[in-house]
Protein backbone atom coordinates (compact mmCIF):
# COMPACT_ATOMS: atom_id res chain seq x y z
CA UNK A 1 0.00 0.00 0.00
CA UNK A 2 1.28 2.96 -0.73
CA UNK A 3 1.62 6.12 1.30
CA UNK A 4 -0.65 8.42 -0.33
CA UNK A 5 -3.85 5.75 -0.22
CA UNK A 6 -3.51 5.52 3.65
CA UNK A 7 -3.16 8.92 4.03
CA UNK A 8 -6.77 9.23 1.99
CA UNK A 9 -8.41 6.48 3.90
CA UNK A 10 -7.08 8.03 7.34
CA UNK A 11 -8.12 11.71 6.40
CA UNK A 12 -11.72 10.05 5.57
CA UNK A 13 -11.68 8.64 8.88
CA UNK A 14 -10.96 11.44 10.53
CA UNK A 15 -14.15 12.95 11.12
CA UNK A 16 -16.27 11.72 13.77
CA UNK A 17 -19.80 10.68 11.56
CA UNK A 18 -17.81 9.42 8.70
CA UNK A 19 -16.11 6.91 11.30
CA UNK A 20 -19.43 6.24 12.87
CA UNK A 21 -20.91 5.37 9.61
CA UNK A 22 -18.06 3.08 8.54
CA UNK A 23 -17.51 1.33 11.82
CA UNK A 24 -21.41 0.86 11.27
CA UNK A 25 -21.24 -0.59 7.81
CA UNK A 26 -18.14 -2.40 8.75
CA UNK A 27 -20.39 -4.15 11.71
CA UNK A 28 -22.80 -5.69 8.75
CA UNK A 29 -19.98 -6.96 6.42
CA UNK A 30 -20.85 -8.26 3.72
CA UNK A 31 -24.94 -7.70 3.83
CA UNK A 32 -24.50 -3.80 3.97
CA UNK A 33 -26.22 -1.00 4.97
CA UNK A 34 -29.04 0.79 2.85
CA UNK A 35 -28.84 4.85 3.25
CA UNK A 36 -31.89 4.73 5.02
CA UNK A 37 -30.45 1.99 7.67
CA UNK A 38 -27.95 4.09 8.57
CA UNK A 39 -30.19 6.95 8.94
CA UNK A 40 -32.29 5.04 11.06
CA UNK A 41 -29.20 4.03 13.45
CA UNK A 42 -27.06 6.91 13.63
CA UNK A 43 -30.14 10.12 12.89
CA UNK A 44 -27.79 11.77 10.34
CA UNK A 45 -29.78 13.87 7.75
CA UNK A 46 -30.00 12.55 4.84
CA UNK A 47 -27.73 15.62 2.38
CA UNK A 48 -24.99 15.45 5.56
CA UNK A 49 -25.23 11.41 5.12
CA UNK A 50 -24.94 11.42 1.36
CA UNK A 51 -21.74 13.82 1.51
CA UNK A 52 -20.07 11.62 4.45
CA UNK A 53 -20.95 8.32 2.02
CA UNK A 54 -19.47 9.74 -0.94
CA UNK A 55 -15.95 10.79 1.08
CA UNK A 56 -16.04 7.09 2.13
CA UNK A 57 -16.04 5.78 -1.13
CA UNK A 58 -13.61 8.26 -2.66
CA UNK A 59 -11.38 7.63 -0.30
CA UNK A 60 -11.89 3.85 -1.52
CA UNK A 61 -13.15 2.89 1.88
CA UNK A 62 -16.96 1.47 1.24
CA UNK A 63 -17.76 0.01 -2.17
CA UNK A 64 -21.47 0.95 -3.36
CA UNK A 65 -23.76 -1.46 -5.28
CA UNK A 66 -26.96 -0.80 -6.70
CA UNK A 67 -29.68 -3.58 -6.15
CA UNK A 68 -32.87 -2.55 -7.79
CA UNK A 69 -34.10 1.33 -6.59
CA UNK A 70 -31.29 0.95 -3.78
CA UNK A 71 -27.45 1.49 -2.87
CA UNK A 72 -26.03 -1.02 -0.71
CA UNK A 73 -22.83 -0.25 1.04
CA UNK A 74 -19.94 -2.27 2.29
CA UNK A 75 -16.53 -2.00 3.78
CA UNK A 76 -13.66 -2.52 0.75
CA UNK A 77 -12.64 -5.20 2.56
CA UNK A 78 -9.26 -5.67 0.71
CA UNK A 79 -8.33 -2.04 1.36
CA UNK A 80 -9.39 -2.36 5.28
CA UNK A 81 -7.47 -5.07 5.72
CA UNK A 82 -4.22 -3.37 3.55
CA UNK A 83 -4.84 -0.59 5.68
CA UNK A 84 -4.37 -2.64 9.45
CA UNK A 85 -1.12 -4.76 6.78
CA UNK A 86 0.38 -1.06 6.29
CA UNK A 87 0.09 -0.60 10.47
CA UNK A 88 1.38 -3.50 11.32
CA UNK A 89 4.18 -3.86 8.76
CA UNK A 90 8.16 -4.01 10.98
CA UNK A 91 5.89 -3.82 13.95
CA UNK A 92 7.24 -5.12 17.05
CA UNK A 93 10.73 -5.23 15.70
CA UNK A 94 10.06 -8.52 14.97
CA UNK A 95 9.04 -9.58 17.90
CA UNK A 96 5.86 -11.15 19.39
CA UNK A 97 3.47 -8.21 19.31
CA UNK A 98 1.61 -9.48 22.18
CA UNK A 99 0.82 -7.76 24.95
CA UNK A 100 1.88 -8.60 27.75
CA UNK A 101 -0.64 -9.79 30.79
CA UNK A 102 -0.13 -6.62 32.74
CA UNK A 103 -0.72 -4.31 29.26
CA UNK A 104 -4.08 -6.93 28.96
CA UNK A 105 -5.33 -5.57 32.03
CA UNK A 106 -4.81 -2.35 31.45
CA UNK A 107 -8.04 -0.27 30.41
CA UNK A 108 -7.41 2.16 27.21
CA UNK A 109 -8.90 5.68 27.46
Amino acid sequence: MKNTDAISAFLALGQESRLNIFRLIVQRGDIGLTPSEIIEKLGIANATLSFHLKELVQANLLVVERQSRNLIYRPNVSLVQGLSDFLLDNCCAGKSCSPSRSLKKAKLP
